[in-house]
């Protein structure tokens, strides 16, 4: 049974979401604010959070913040309907993905579904290879821990994942949709920005190559290439 987290400080809510995850066949503990949502989340092991942004005591974001820096937890952002920005952030932070409020029932038992069944899938893949070596990049697919001259790249699950795919056909045009299938376990929409934001947010970790050239390559309205 999966265990899943939910911090929410809207009681109806959270109340109407425990019957439904739970006839779904989810295990699920709640809190009310940030910090106790926080503390559960780094004593206990959950194989989702469903985290809302606005939150008393310590906002989703510096939920996410803090527990990013010491657990890959997959973390689902409840935002604001419209507040593109919120969703920026929680990208940024190191959301797997976002839901906006109000949701469909249906819609989030299925994001639920796909966030858990792609952790999964991914673990048990990506177990059955061996390290992978490119240049000053090395990943151990078992650990899930990637390195550049030897020092740990701190990255969160997803962004492990679009590495190793992106490593797995290095010199390859892989499609966005390719990509956000194999990634995120979902189909790419129009204006999702979760892939791009995820990419992003992997630059940003990666050291700079010593002959100045990107590591990743974009090909606008095709993909991206790993430079070998």
């Amino acid at each position: 049974m999966s265990r899943i987290l939910l911090v929410d400080d809207d009681l109806a809510l959270a109340e109407l979401l425990s019957q439904l995850l739970e006839l779904e066949g989810f295990e699920l503990t709640m809190a009310y604010d940030g910090q106790t949502g926080l503390n559960m989340a780094l004593a206990e092991d959950f194989d989702i959070i469903l985290l809302d942004v606005m939150l008393p005591k310590l906002s989703g974001f510096a939920v996410l913040q803090e527990l990013r820096s010491k657990k890959q937890t997959p973390v689902l952002m409840l935002t604001a309907r419209g507040d593109e920005i919120d969703r920026v952030i929680g990208l940024e932070r190191g959301a797997d993905d976002y839901l906006p409020k109000p949701f469909n029932d249906r819609e989030l038992v299925a994001r639920i579904r796909a966030i858990i069944r792609r952790s999964n899938t991914i673990a048990q893949d990506i177990h059955h290879n061996n390290e992978l070596a490119l240049g000053d990049i090395k990943m151990d697919p078992t650990r899930q821990e990637a390195y550049c001259n030897e020092q740990l790249l701190m990255l969160t699950g997803t962004e492990f994942s679009l590495l190793f795919a992106l490593a797995q056909q290095a010199g390859d045009l892989i499609s966005k949709d390719e990509l956000s299938e194999r990634v995120l376990g979902k189909k790419l929409m129009p204006f999702d920005r979760s892939l791009d934001m995820h990419l992003s947010n992997l630059r940003k970790k990666l050291p700079e190559r010593p002959d100045g050239r990107p590591r990743v390559k974009t090909i606008r309205g095709k993909g991206y290439i790993w430079i070998p």
